[in-house]
């Protein structure tokens, strides 16, 4: 079985994602539901999921949601105590008695930015906190039936897009080709498709240090060494990583592939 897995780096602009293909298994993460449908959408951010399910593309569509655990009956009000107005996210209410609930304090987010900025000193201070504090706040999600949202079981506490490639693998997988996986620089500008629209960084942001998805990939390549990895790429990326089941491909070859 072949995946398609997109990325949301900028490298992917050059591809229709709107296109489908018989022969491919295609996953997304986040924002792209915006744009298109994809065989499996795959959704890390609380705020993310919040809009996703509001637009009632769940409920047409696969969806695989991070840290989703349904609450039957139950009533979240004391929890709106630790947290002030204006960072309480809460969808209407329905019918159906089902909610989740999960939450980010500014306990966590500071947390994250000293753990961070201890191990990376030279990193904008000012720009980190920002994306430490992304997405603080608590999150209702009052739950209608009959969606298609599973929760994710295992990764826990990965990128959205190394978990699809994990997902699509366990899925099994044997050839997965990567879209939009550009990794990023923490002293160049944001590389997302998305940056500066709704729970994305504002268009002005640095990146990220890649440290942490090199890693996430590496333990991917290692853990599945007998799936094909296929990384489309532009002409000027550089690998991070070097491991003999990845091969790389320019995204005009992967057009002639499609289309053979």
């Amino acid at each position: 079985m072949k995946a398609m897995v997109y990325g949301n780096g900028e490298s992917r602009k050059v591809w229709d994602v709107t296109k489908r293909y018989e022969s491919f298994i295609t996953w997304g993460c986040n924002a792209i539901h915006r744009d298109c449908v994809v065989d499996n959408l795959v959704v890390i951010d609380y705020a993310m999921q919040q809009e996703v399910y509001q637009s009632e593309y769940a409920f047409s569509n696969k969806c695989h949601f991070a840290d989703w655990a349904i609450l039957d009956g139950f009533d979240p009000e004391f929890m709106k105590e630790n947290f002030s107005s204006e960072n309480i996210f809460e969808t209407p209410k329905t019918d159906w008695d089902k909610c989740v609930v999960q939450g980010k304090d500014n306990d966590d987010a500071e947390s994250n930015y000293a753990r961070i900025h201890n191990k990376f000193p030279g990193m904008d201070e000012k720009d980190l906190r920002i994306k430490c504090y992304k997405d603080v706040g608590l999150y209702i999600t009052w739950l209608g039936q009959k969606d298609r949202v599973e929760d994710i079981d295992f990764p826990r506490n990965w990128s959205a897009g190394t978990t699809a490639i994990h997902l699509a693998c366990q899925e099994g997988a044997d050839e997965v080709y990567m879209l939009g996986f550009d990794l990023s620089n923490s002293n160049k500008p944001i590389n997302n498709v998305y940056k500066g629209t709704d729970h994305y960084l504002p268009n002005d942001s640095k990146g990220f240090n890649p440290v942490n998805w090199t890693s996430q990939l590496e333990t991917l390549f290692d853990e599945f060494h007998e799936v094909k990895f296929i990384w489309v790429v532009n002409n000027d990326f550089i690998s991070p990583t070097s491991r003999n089941n990845v091969h790389y491909m320019f995204y005009k070859d992967l057009d002639k592939l499609c289309q053979a």
